[in-house]
């Protein structure tokens, strides 16, 4: 798929981070960008910033999801481009012992489902509905309607403690694109996911330096975070490549998470 004015996409989680860049790398071609997020004052600065729209959605909500793809369409028709960045985690054992007290807690199921339903719910809601909406356009002349990227984590594969939630919730949306794109692969959707290491994101800046420093020791190579734009550029090529397509691919300098 060429990426050009012609195109539009939808960036969830796009106010910030991996999702930021993804936009911002969309912009450059030109394509009409729709953002998805909660942070209202952040995603509204960066679709004026690239000229794009700014819908508020919760990808746990049905009726923000479809208000969301709705208001999208109605700025800038039906998108050919979905990427989910949209995402969340925690660091919660699944049992453990106070040291002081001897208490023992277990993982708060709740919090255990507010994780699924962000991370894996979410990204297929987003996924269900892009994909249905794609089917009226008319294919390109490849036969191509669509692509759509997801986004997981090295943790599907080697979470550490306390990513019992997150980790499952990454496998998932990894288990899932095989089988996505065998459902759409009639209708000339592709659908590929990417598995981030440690990026540079908002979230890793609020770090103290001592723990981003050890964390980037701890690549083999390049010794440093990644940049979200790196990210950014493999959806690029996910959504251009048209052989490109039922893949899970790792982005992350070799890393293998150690246990804690």
């Amino acid at each position: 798929m060429q990426l050009d004015h012609s195109v539009a996409a939808v960036v969830t989680g796009g106010a910030s981070g991996l999702g930021a860049a993804m936009a911002r790398r969309l912009a450059r071609h030109g394509v009409k960008v729709a953002i998805f997020d909660f942070n209202e004052t952040a995603g509204e600065a960066l679709a004026k910033e690239l000229g794009g729209v700014f819908c508020k959605v919760d990808v746990t909500s049905e009726e923000q999801v479809d208000a969301g793809f709705a208001k999208a369409r109605q700025a800038h028709g039906q998108e050919r481009v979905l990427v989910n960045c949209a995402g969340t985690g925690n660091a919660v054992k699944t049992a453990s012992r106070d040291k002081a007290t001897g208490e023992v807690r277990h993982f708060p199921l709740a919090n255990f489902d507010r994780i699924i339903q962000i991370n894996l719910v979410g990204t297929f809601r987003c996924i269900a509905k892009s994909a249905a909406g794609m089917l009226a356009l008319e294919p390109l002349q490849d036969g191509e309607r669509g692509a759509i990227v997801n986004t997981a984590s090295v943790a599907a594969q080697d979470g550490q403690m306390g990513q019992a939630a997150y980790s499952a919730s990454k496998a998932g949306v990894v288990g899932i694109t095989l089988p996505i794109a065998r459902d759409l692969m009639a209708e000339g959707i592709r659908v590929n996911t990417i598995m981030p290491g440690i990026f540079n994101t908002p979230l890793m800046q609020a770090a103290p330096d001592a723990v981003k420093e050890a964390l980037a020791a701890s690549v083999p190579f390049p010794k440093r975070l990644g940049a979200p734009d790196e990210f950014a550029q493999l959806a690029e090529l996910m959504i251009t490549n048209g052989y490109f397509n039922g893949e899970s691919v790792r982005l992350d300098g070799a890393i293998r998470m150690a246990p804690r």
